[in-house]
């Protein structure tokens, strides 16, 4: 079942808590946490001590936690990384990507390795065992609207194509960046299972989210 991963850092910041009500009574499964260490990307988002905060906030949806920073497993404690996650890090991130897809692992989280555009889709194939899938960066880390990178629909198609031919069809495809109307679409048709939605699409500007969210649901069932 395709659903919506709502991007947070896109929602009002002066009112979270009632946006994260909001979109747990429309439908929406997962609430994604994009973690930016100044680093790895030149940005800093949430902060672990506001990841842990999330968790006592929702009721229903599930953590989305996409780590964009090196060395990914020093945060798992600080972030209360746990069962019914997912987690997302970087090929690049980790030169030990075995001992942080068994240290997700060994918390009963879901474990899907992120491609940035620049990343070849090949890389999967040595941990696709070992995964549950990949996110797959629409556009470059690190900020949010901007346009979709050119290719972003091959790459999707050829995740999903790497992953179904050896015989892995359970595998998760998540896409992050400016999953908009006019993309959604596309995405789907090139195999995509989870939607990181954000100002392009659910929490675009002049709209509401009982408005949005239930348009995009109706785009992806």
């Amino acid at each position: 079942m395709r659903n919506i991963s709502a991007s947070l850092m896109c929602a009002d910041l002066l009112d979270l808590g009632s946006d994260i009500s909001r979109l747990e009574s429309l439908g929406v499964n997962y609430l994604h946490l994009d973690f930016m260490d100044g680093n790895f990307v030149s940005n800093i988002t949430f902060g672990t001590s506001f990841i842990r905060a999330c968790r006592r906030a929702v009721k229903s949806m599930k953590l989305d936690v996409h780590i964009m920073g090196y060395r990914p497993e020093q945060y798992f404690d600080k972030m209360e990384i746990g069962a019914s996650d997912i987690v997302s890090f970087h090929y690049e991130a980790s030169e030990n990507r075995r001992e942080v897809i068994k240290l997700i692992r060994e918390r009963n989280a879901s474990v899907l390795m992120a491609l940035s555009p620049d990343t070849p889709v090949c890389v999967l194939e040595e941990y696709a065992e070992e995964i549950d899938g990949a996110l797959i960066m629409t556009v470059y880390p690190g900020d949010s609207g901007r346009p979709i990178v050119p290719g972003s629909f091959e790459k999707i198609a050829a995740a999903r194509e790497l992953f179904d031919r050896l015989g892995l069809k359970d595998r998760i495809i998540e896409v992050d960046g400016n999953v908009s109307w006019t993309n959604i679409p596309y995405m789907k048709s090139a195999g995509a299972d989870l939607f990181v939605a954000g100002t392009s699409s659910i929490f675009q500007k002049g709209t509401i989210l009982e408005d949005t969210v239930p348009k995009f649901l109706s785009m992806l069932n």
